[in-house]
């Protein structure tokens, strides 16, 4: 995601469209899980996770993936997928996963 965005690339929904058979084919309930960089309040950071994680939930349901079988938290900043203080850490924080519930 860019920097204060949560709209979806044409590169992420390339990457989504790829996904979206695993997620529709999972036994399990699919968690989309929202994060942000560290800049920025805690409160609008889970503000931003939520809404990048609430983006690629709808995108998949356009997909035809069961939005009941998913559902989505945000994490603002915690959890850094790389430590550091500079856009190249920065980037790759800002991002959504998935955790699929047996």
């Amino acid at each position: 995601f860019a920097l204060d965005r949560s709209d979806l690339s044409e590169e992420a929904r390339a990457t989504l469209q790829g996904e979206a058979e695993a997620v529709r084919f999972a036994k399990g309930e699919v968690t989309v899980q929202g994060y942000t960089d560290d800049r920025g309040t805690w409160e609008y950071n889970l503000a931003l996770g939520d809404r990048r994680a609430n983006s690629v939930k709808n995108y998949l349901s356009n997909l035809g993936v069961p939005s009941a079988k998913m559902q989505t938290v945000s994490f603002g900043e915690a959890d850094p997928a790389v430590e550091g203080n500079n856009e190249a850490a920065w980037r790759w924080n800002r991002r959504v996963t998935f955790r699929v519930d047996n």
